[in-house]
C-alpha cells in the first residue's frame, strides 16, 4: 500500500493516535503535515519519522480551538504553495475534559470541547475541499469514538461533539459522491492504549489494550487506492476485514 508522494495532513498529529498514524504513513511514503498546537510534542513525532528514513514531514504548529477563518484560510494557501494539492486529511485531534453531568459542565469547557472535535473539522474541510479536490481521488477520515455514539450519560460535550461529528462526515460523503473525487468515512479505534484513554478511564488495566500502532493498517487501507469506492462508512477497526 505504498502512499508515495501522497500529502496527508493529521490534526493531533503531536501524539496519540494522530501521532501514531502519522509514523505508519509516513513509512509507506507519504509527506505528512503534522498539526498540533504542542510545538515539543510535533518535534517529537517529526524525529520518530525521521529516524525511519521517511519522507521529512513538516511541522505546523496550530491550535484549533483558538484559530480564527483567516487562520484555517492562511494554512490552506501555505499547503497549495507547497504542495498545490492533498491528497488526504485525517481529524484525529480529540478534547476530552471529565466524563460528567450535563448539570455541571462548564461553559468554557463545552465550547473549548466543541471547537476542538466540531467546528474545527468543518473549518478544515471547508478550505482545504477545493486541495483536495484536486487530487482526485482524495480521503477524508473523521475519528470518532463507539461508546460516546449511543449517548449515554455523563458523555458531556465530548459525547455530544462525537454524535454531531459523525453527521457532519455524513452529510459530506453524501455530497462529495456525485463528484467522485473525495471519499469520507468515520474510523472507531475503539478501546487502545491511547491518553485519551488513560485521561478517561484511568483505572483500568491499560496492558489488556491493544497499542495504538495496532491501528496502522487500517490507516493505510483508508488512504490507500485500496479504499477507493468507500464512501460514508463508518468503520470500527476491531471488526473491519478489508
Amino acid at each position: 500500500m505504498s502512499l508515495s508522494g501522497q500529502v496527508i495532513l493529521i490534526t493531533g498529529a503531536g501524539g496519540g493516535l494522530g501521532g501514531s498514524a502519522a509514523l505508519a504513513l509516513a513509512k509507506q511514503g507519504a509527506h505528512i503535515i503534522l498539526l498540533d498546537k504542542s510545538i515539543p510534542k510535533l518535534e517529537a513525532v517529526y524525529d520518530a519519522i525521521v529516524s525511519e528514513q521517511a519522507p521529512e514531514p513538516v511541522l505546523y504548529p496550530f491550535d484549533l480551538a483558538g484559530a480564527n477563518e483567516n487562520d484555517y484560510q492562511d494554512l490552506a494557501d501555505r499547503i497549495e504553495s507547497k504542495y498545490g494539492q492533498l491528497n488526504g486529511l485525517l481529524h484525529s485531534a480529540v478534547e476530552f475534559v471529565a466524563f460528567e453531568p450535563i448539570a455541571i459542565t462548564k461553559t468554557k469547557d463545552w465550547g473549548h470541547t466543541l471547537n476542538v472535535n466540531l467546528n474545527a473539522p468543518f473549518l478544515l474541510c471547508r478550505v482545504l475541499l477545493p486541495l483536495l479536490q484536486k487530487s482526485e481521488p482524495a480521503s477524508i477520515v473523521f475519528t470518532s469514538d463507539s461508546r460516546a455514539r449511543t449517548a449515554p450519560a455523563y458523555s458531556s460535550a465530548y459525547g455530544v461533539s462525537k454524535i454531531a461529528l459523525e453527521g457532519l462526515a455524513h452529510i459530506l460523503a453524501e455530497e462529495l459522491e456525485a463528484e467522485g473525487k473525495i471519499r469520507v468515512n468515520t474510523l472507531i479505534p475503539g478501546p487502545v492504549n491511547s491518553p485519551v484513554r488513560k485521561k478517561s478511564y484511568p483505572a483500568e488495566d491499560k496492558s489488556l489494550l491493544p497499542e495504538m500502532h495496532s491501528l496502522a493498517d487500517i490507516y493505510l487501507y483508508l488512504f490507500s487506492p485500496a479504499s477507493i469506492g468507500m464512501n460514508g462508512q463508518i468503520i470500527d477497526a476491531h471488526t473491519f476485514k478489508q
